[in-house]
């Protein structure tokens, strides 16, 4: 898996971002995007004399492993909105067999914490501890067993530990699941910044068409044109002050991805070289599954949290190969043909791309 999250010894102190989250954007109106479900319900401490105490309450501490953080991080700071915590069981099974949560609103993966600990049970209040700081508290309402064969099908669309995301849910993960309210103490502190939805919208012009790109690579000249061009699609109002939004995945992806921290290096050299107002950028603490059509619809509703209104759905989004036979799991416009089946009910429009080719006459054209 690769990631970089304690690669780097010097790294960014987010508790200052983790004090700001109150003052910075319950307030934001300007934002043409809501949040999915409504309401952010990122949800952090707000004082040390709080925090000490919920600290003190606690009868269990429970370490988190990289996947984890990524998670518990977007349930603190509104990223996965509309939840307030990992999911209970009937919130788990919801969205695993329909892509939906009890109340029907669009969920396209489970969010959940795994643990062997015999300890971790309803009413137990967890401490959540990651590379040896205190991330938050998890009041503890449910622990079952999953049924894993039926999430990889329904979830990945193959029960095969060919794929990536099955294997780690197979392997990876803890027997037992656990969920319940998480309350955040301090954001994690991490080799690169990663800011929260408040702070990318406060970071963005106000009312107009914000275009997000998803990767987990460093880009290339393709993925410059493909995000450059988006803003000429049809459905994008440029003329009325559109921006792209790079947002790259920052968590563990596959075994085979580049690690986390050389992308970001690479990230910065070309938000540099560019230096284009209209091409925005932030880093988003998210564990890739792989999971193509389903995942397509997870990193939308994660985009509209962070006031996206636009999302470029790429030539077989978050498809993975087997890693016996090198064959395609998805199929290559598998999550566009998803993604527009959810976006009118989603509130995101599609900017789907299409395939790219150089010519020495015209340049880059599709």
């Amino acid at each position: 898996i690769k990631c970089c999250f304690h690669h780097h010894k010097k790294r960014i102190n987010k508790t200052m971002l983790a004090k700001r989250l109150l003052s910075v954007g319950r307030h934001l109106s300007t934002s043409k995007q809501s949040f999915h479900g409504g309401k952010n319900t990122a949800n952090m401490v707000a004082s040390k004399e709080e925090r000490d105490k919920l600290v003190s309450s606690c009868n269990l501490v429970l370490e988190l492993n990289d996947r984890q953080s990524c998670d518990a991080e977007l349930v603190m700071n509104g990223g996965f909105s509309p939840l307030e915590g990992f999911m209970t069981q009937d919130a788990y099974e919801s969205v695993v067999e329909r892509h939906r949560l009890p109340n029907d609103l669009l969920f396209g993966l489970p969010v959940v914490m795994d643990t062997a600990n015999p300890e971790a049970k309803p009413g137990k209040r967890a401490l959540l501890r990651y590379n040896g700081q205190d991330m938050a508290v998890l009041d503890i309402a449910d622990r079952f067993t999953p049924n894993k064969p039926l999430e990889a099908l329904k979830c990945y669309k193959t029960s095969s530990i060919e794929h990536p995301g099955v294997r780690m849910i197979s392997m990876e993960r803890d027997a037992d699941y656990i969920g319940g309210k998480v309350t955040g103490l301090e954001l994690p502190k991490r080799p690169f910044p990663c800011q929260t939805p408040d702070e990318v919208r406060a970071s963005l012009p106000p009312n107009v068409d914000v275009v997000a790109f998803q990767c987990r690579n460093p880009v290339h000249r393709a993925h410059y044109e493909l995000f450059i061009r988006s803003l000429d699609h049809e459905n994008v109002d440029k003329a009325g002050g559109a921006v792209v939004l790079v947002h790259p995945t920052m968590g563990p992806t596959q075994e085979d991805d580049i690690d986390g921290l050389v992308r970001y290096k690479t990230y910065e050299v070309l938000k540099a070289e560019m230096n284009n107002p209209k091409v925005h950028w932030a880093f988003l603490p998210y564990s890739m599954h792989m999971a193509g059509p389903r995942e397509a619809l997870q990193h939308m509703m994660l985009r509209k949290n962070f006031g996206c209104t636009h999302f470029i759905i790429g030539r077989d989004m978050a498809g993975s190969k087997s890693s016996i036979t090198s064959e395609d799991f998805y199929g290559a416009y598998d999550a566009q043909d998803f993604a527009k089946e959810v976006s009118a009910e989603l509130g995101m429009k599609t900017v789907p791309s299409l395939n790219l080719v150089f010519t020495e006459e015209e340049g880059y054209i599709t």
